[in-house]
């Protein structure tokens, strides 16, 4: 005698709905669950690429060397900012003062210029924003453009014993700094001193430039690196070794 079978063989259409529906919003949930994260870190990816961009610009704030900043970027080394992002992957025309790249290109040779999206970076000169997320991440390099390129240089001379130069002997100083004009190569600009041995330059770019302070009649020179930091004056005290007036 055969023996009756019980038991089920199968799921019922209904089962079969259930299970599809819910292995559909789990692979809904997932893969929200998936973009949620490529979207974040495509976020980071951007930010981190912004701040490099930024960095190639107008140099990295926190790199020193014997206790003083040491890195500023394009703009520390042309005296004025990029005319694109090209200009910090190649040189823009022949500068002697370019000491680049400042910033790698990619194996395209354009990734630099694009944000994780694969949206072009939007530079303005003191900003570059990113698109593609259709919502902008942008990059301060700069409030203005003068904090960058319109620094100040301002000191004082005295000789070996502390006196000034007084109305006698200032026509017989010059003080000249070295600074890169913005066009690829370099200037000096030249001041004289007051009666109490001060000079100032304005106008002067982020970087570290070259000081030099003449005694016209015996020809002595003396020689300061002078650090330009971006709304700041930069100060200097500058004695003569001997006692020249």
């Amino acid at each position: 005698m055969l023996a009756k079978v019980t038991g089920r063989s199968g799921f019922t259409l209904i089962e079969l709905a259930i299970v599809i529906v819910t292995l559909a919003i789990v692979g809904t949930v997932a893969l929200l669950r998936i973009q949620e994260a490529m979207n974040t870190a495509k976020y980071a990816q951007t930010r981190a690429e912004l701040d490099q961009l930024a960095q190639a610009i107008a140099g990295n704030p926190e790199i020193y060397v014997d206790g003083g900043r040491s890195d500023f970027g394009y703009v520390g080394d042309v005296g004025a900012l990029p005319a694109t992002l090209d200009d910090l992957a190649g040189n823009p025309g022949g500068y002697t003062t370019w000491q680049g790249p400042y910033i790698e290109a990619g194996p395209s040779g354009d990734d630099f210029k694009k944000d994780a999206w694969g949206a072009a970076y939007n530079y303005t000169g003191t900003a570059i924003a990113s698109t593609g997320s259709g919502s902008p991440i942008t990059r301060t390099v700069a409030a203005a453009s003068a904090d960058l390129l319109s620094n100040a240089v301002t000191g004082r001379v005295h000789d070996a014993d502390m006196t000034t130069p007084g109305a006698t002997f200032r026509d017989s100083l010059i003080v000249q700094l070295l600074y890169p004009n913005g066009a690829g190569a370099m200037t000096t600009a030249t001041t004289a001193v007051d009666a109490g041995g001060s000079f100032l330059f304005v106008g002067i770019p982020i970087g570290i430039h070259t000081l030099r302070l003449v005694y016209t009649p015996d020809r002595d020179t003396i020689q300061h690196r002078v650090t330009v930091l971006p709304r700041e004056t930069a100060k200097i005290e500058i004695t003569f070794p001997a006692d020249l007036w």
